[in-house]
């Protein structure tokens, strides 16, 4: 597995015995369970409207991985607003 920098300094100090990892309170627990819930909450809907090409790759690709477009589509959108997809220019 490739690990980034952070991944890295964090698996080190956990190896070398200088993080220790402690059990969270049920207070914690209950606010990850709150977020990641929050995570795959979708709660708008929206009309776009795309060139007819767009809308049969979409589908295409979508197939190809065997979610419906809309996921795909969702996914994308999320994956470029948290900075995870640029532009090949930029």
């Amino acid at each position: 597995m490739k690990y980034d920098r952070e991944e890295k300094d964090i698996l080190d100090a956990y190896e070398s015995g200088s993080l220790k990892i402690s059990t969270p309170s049920k207070k914690e627990i209950e606010s990850i369970k709150a977020a990641a819930k929050n995570t795959f909450k979708k709660d708008k809907r929206i009309t776009i409207r795309l060139y007819d090409h767009d809308y049969k790759g979409i589908q295409k690709k979508a197939m190809e991985m065997g979610i419906p477009y809309q996921t795909l589509i969702s996914g994308i959108v999320h994956r470029y607003i948290e900075g995870e997809l640029t532009s090949k220019n930029g």
